[in-house]
């Protein structure tokens, strides 16, 4: 049986888990946000990035759909590769 696209999404985000990461979120109305920081832990929904911002640690959580509709983007902080692109 063939895996789903948003199976094999969840397969290649957990294999970065532990690796820093540029994260790209479209907040809608022309607004965009961009951070860098560590790709954190996943779970069978989400995936969470751990990032530093003004002196606090923050948590950011998104779901795998988010990748595959571009309203995120994820990359790698050394090559700048795409994660989550099928």
């Amino acid at each position: 049986m063939p895996k789903n696209v948003l199976e094999e999404i969840k397969e290649e985000v957990n294999s970065f888990v532990g690796h820093e990461v540029m994260v790209k979120a479209h907040r809608g109305r022309r607004k965009s946000m961009e951070k860098e920081g560590v790709l954190e832990e996943t779970h069978p929904n989400v995936f969470i990035v751990r990032i530093r911002d003004h002196n606090q640690t923050r948590r950011l959580s998104y779901s795998y759909a988010d990748l595959l509709t571009d309203d995120v983007v994820l990359k790698v902080k050394e090559d700048h590769t795409k994660i989550g692109v099928v």
